[in-house]
C-alpha cells in the first residue's frame, strides 16, 4: 500500500505501480525452492535473522533516498526477504507439535498474519498523512527490526522437521506428481491471487475515485479484521469441518466479493466488501499449509512451501503487469470480474475434491 501510494504521488501510472507489484515477487519466483532447501537443510533460525535484517533495510530505502528509482530496489529486497521469512516460519510452525494438531497451528501462525495485516495498513495510512510518504516507510522499518531482536534473544532452538532419508536429490517437478500436492497448489494459486491483487486493485480504486490515504488504509484494515476474526474461530472450525468444504465455501464468497467491488464507490460498503472478501480468504490460508505439509515427502516440506511460494510469485509478477495494463485500457471493472470468475471456477473445483 505504502508503495503503490508513494509511486503514484511521486507520477507513476498504474501498469509502472503494477510493475513495482510484479518486483515483489520476481526473485522469490525463482529463489523459492532454494530458500526451501537451504531451510530444510540448516534449520529455519539462520535465514530468519537474515531476512529480517533485509526487510529493515529494504524498507528504509525509500525514506533514505525518496526518489521513484529507489521504490525498484526496495520492492524486490522487501519481496525476496518475506519470502524467506514465510517459507521459515511456515516450518516452524508445521514442525511444531503432533500431526493432528498442524492445522490448528498453521491457524495460529495465520491469526498472527492476521495482526500485522490489520495494524500495518492503519500505520501506514496515518503515517502517511501526518509525516509523509517517505518517513512512513522509515516507520514501518522498525517492525522487522524488532523481530530481528526479539529472534536475536532467542537461545533454545525452533522447531524444525525431521530429516528424510539423505540419497539422491530429486527434482522439484516429482512434487507436481503427487495429487494432493497438485491440488493443494492449484487452489492456493487462485488463493493468493485474490489476496495479493486485493492489496495492488484496493489503492488504485481508491485513489481514482478520490479517497484519502487514511481512508483507503482504514478500508484495508477491514479485510485484515475480517482475516483475524475468521482465523480466532478457525482452531475449532478445523475439527468440525471438512478441510476441501472450508477452500470451496472460502473461494466462492471471494469470488462473489470480487464481482461486485465495481459496482460501489462509498466507504461503508467497500469496507463490507473488504470484510466479506477477508472473511473467504482468511478462513481458507492455515488449511492449505496444512494440506501442503502433510502431503510433503519427509524431509522435503520446506522445499515443498518453496515451489508452492515459487509458483505463487510466478503469477504475482506477470499479473499485476498485466491488471495494470488492463485498467489502464479497460478501467478497473474488467480486473475485478475476472479474478471473481478465476475465484469461482476455483470453488467449482475445489467442490469435486470433497469426499
Amino acid at each position: 500500500m505504502t508503495t503503490s501510494l508513494f509511486a503514484l504521488e511521486l507520477g507513476a501510472s498504474e501498469f509502472t505501480v503494477g510493475v513495482l507489484m510484479a518486483l515483489f515477487a520476481l526473485l522469490p519466483m525463482l529463489l523459492s525452492v532454494s530458500a526451501g532447501r537451504l531451510i530444510d537443510r540448516a534449520g529455519p533460525r539462520g535465514p530468519l535473522l537474515a531476512s529480517f535484517a533485509a526487510l529493515a533495510a529494504g524498507t528504509a530505502l525509500p525514506f533514505a533516498f525518496p526518489v521513484m528509482e529507489i521504490l525498484f530496489l526496495s520492492t524486490t529486497v522487501v519481496g525476496t526477504a518475506f519470502m524467506v521469512v514465510h517459507i521459515a516460519m511456515n516450518s516452524v510452525f508445521g514442525a511444531h507439535g503432533t500431526p493432528e494438531q498442524r492445522a490448528m497451528n498453521f491457524s495460529w501462525l495465520a491469526l498472527g498474519f492476521s495482526i500485522s495485516n490489520s495494524i500495518g495498513p492503519l500505520v501506514a495510512g496515518y503515517a502517511i498523512e501526518g509525516f509523509g510518504h517517505a518517513n512512513a516507510f522509515f516507520i514501518l522499518g522498525v517492525f522487522p527490526l524488532g523481530a530481528l531482536v526479539l529472534l536475536g534473544m532467542r537461545k533454545s532452538p525452533l522447531p524444525r522437521p525431521e530429516l528424510g532419508v539423505q540419497g539422491k536429490r530429486r527434482g522439484v517437478i516429482d512434487l507436481l506428481h503427487i495429487r494432493g500436492l497438485r491440488n493443494t497448489f492449484i487452489v492456493s494459486l487462485l488463493l493468493a491471487m485474490g489476496w495479493d491483487l486485493y492489496t495492488f486493485l484496493i489503492p488504485l480504486y481508491g485513489a481514482r475515485i478520490g479517497l484519502a490515504a487514511g481512508t483507503i488504509g482504514v478500508i484495508m484494515s477491514t479485510f485484515a479484521i475480517a482475516t483475524f476474526t475468521v482465523r480466532l474461530v478457525m482452531p475449532l472450525l478445523v475439527r468440525r469441518i471438512r478441510q476441501w468444504v472450508v477452500i470451496t465455501s472460502a473461494m466462492a464468497v471471494a469470488g462473489t466479493a470480487y464481482l461486485m467491488f465495481p459496482f460501489v464507490q462509498t466507504v461503508p460498503l467497500l469496507m463490507a466488501l473488504s470484510f466479506m472478501l477477508g472473511i473467504g480468504l482468511g478462513c481458507a490460508q492455515p488449511i492449505i499449509m496444512s494440506l501442503l505439509y502433510d502431503a510433503s515427502p519427509p524431509g522435503r516440506q520446506g522445499e515443498a512451501v518453496g515451489l508452492r511460494t515459487s509458483l505463487l510469485n510466478g503469477s504475482h509478477t506477470l499479473i499485476p503487469l498485466g491488471s495494470g495494463a488492463l485498467s489502464v485500457a479497460f478501467g478497473m471493472a474488467p480486473v475485478f470480474w475476472l479474478l471473481g470468475a478465476f475465484l469461482l471456477g476455483g470453488a467449482w473445483f475445489a467442490r469435486l475434491r470433497i469426499k
